[in-house]
């Protein structure tokens, strides 16, 4: 396995001990100490910003696997109690093309952790052979990159609450310090699975749409699952990490934590409780400021775009000569508006704010639209009764 993770141990060695030279350069103690803690921080943040496309990936996925949801529980719906192959092989057909559709596909999510784990064991074989490193007798090689045994041992002598960076539950370094690793790696491993369950948690419970969240929904069923064997997974092979190997995976999962929490901020899923508290915000933004909602602002849009019809009836289809003539009277009436209001604006009557005169603007075009939509409404209406 180490000839395997050779590159990636050497990899892992050289970022570790150029950040620590960064570190002493800019005024930290040099040998053991909290240097080297800290330069264990520093890959992790390294590693994480390299795989950041991967994590945008993941969160696009995960939004696509969401909104196919309904159009996935209809298609197994449609083929449920067919068990012949052709009905299968048709099932997986239109299951593929939904993936295409909604860009995503079942694994986009693993990327990052997948990328992941090949560094986290080269980060744990470099750990593990320390001593070996710096008595001189690892596989007859004096160091591992620029992880000379000068180095190696300083790292070894780093501690976190007085345990070793070399230590593990099961592994302490020094007998005399036996108790203190325990404490520091249970702590840690709580911390671990804890913050593992969180970042899963954000995505299920806050950035699914609610329609997604019934137990009939095999993604929901698995991301629970997943909610509770990933970190019990993690708290039961946590005693065989080095205390090092605990810092990176805690430092990884609070990054997660914090690239998500802004994520689902800023670009919430559609339906999802995220997308609430999104648009509450950005609507108590806009009245202050004097605007419209959002609602308001697409629903505006889609009666200037055809899309909605002002009477609850729908809209019938216009001729082309008609489209057009209707097209030249909304621009026209539409310039007018924009003509006189840009007239008042100048004068500032009554003593208007701008946001103001911006909003009576707005509400003066939605009902020329509406008035436009409207007339094109009832010539439709004519031409068919003649």
């Amino acid at each position: 396995m180490d000839t395997i993770l050779w590159p990636l141990k050497v990899a892992v060695a050289w970022v570790m001990v150029y950040i620590h030279k960064f570190l002493v350069l800019i005024g930290l103690s040099d040998g053991p100490g909290v240097a080297w803690v800290l330069s264990i921080i520093g890959l992790t943040i390294f590693v994480r910003i390299l795989i950041m496309p991967l994590f945008v990936r993941q969160i696009r996925a995960s939004r696509g696997m969401q909104l196919m949801q309904p159009e996935l529980q209809a298609l197994q719906a449609k083929y449920k109690g067919k068990k012949d192959a052709a009905s299968k092989q048709r099932q997986q057909e239109e299951m593929m093309a939904l993936y295409r559709k909604h860009g995503t596909n079942p694994f986009a999510s693993c990327f990052p952790i997948l990328i992941q784990m090949p560094i986290f064991f080269a980060l744990f074989r470099v750990l593990a052979n320390l001593q070996a490193i710096a008595e001189g007798t690892y596989e007859g090689r004096d160091s591992i990159g620029p992880l000379t045994a000068d180095l190696a041992n300083q790292v070894q002598h780093s501690t976190v609450f007085g345990a070793s960076l070399s230590s593990s539950f099961m592994n302490p370094s020094d007998i005399s310090s036996a108790l203190t690793v325990k404490i520091v790696t249970v702590i840690m491993i709580i911390a671990m699975s804890a913050t593992q369950w969180y970042t899963m948690a954000q995505l299920s419970m806050k950035n699914m749409p609610e329609s997604s969240k019934n137990s009939d929904n095999p993604m929901m069923r698995s991301q629970r699952m997943m909610m509770t064997i990933m970190p019990l997974f993690f708290a039961f092979t946590g005693v065989q990490f080095q205390i090092g190997v605990l810092i990176y995976w805690v430092t990884s999962n609070l990054w997660t934590m914090g690239q998500q929490f802004y994520t689902i901020s800023r670009m919430p899923a559609p339906g999802s409780e995220a997308e609430k508290k999104f648009r509450a915000r950005e609507n108590a933004k806009r009245a202050r400021k004097g605007l419209p909602s959002l609602e308001e602002e697409e629903r505006a849009k889609a009666e200037a775009e055809g899309k909605v019809s002002t009477s609850g009836q729908r809209a019938q289809p216009v001729r082309k000569d008609r489209q057009k003539k209707n097209s030249e009277q909304s621009s026209t009436a539409d310039e007018a508006a924009m003509t006189a209001e840009g007239e008042s604006s100048s004068r500032r009557p009554g003593g208007l704010t701008d946001e103001e005169i911006a909003r009576r603007r707005y509400e003066k075009r939605a009902r020329e639209r509406k008035r436009a939509a409207e007339r094109r409404k009832a010539q439709n209406k004519k031409k068919r009764r003649s």
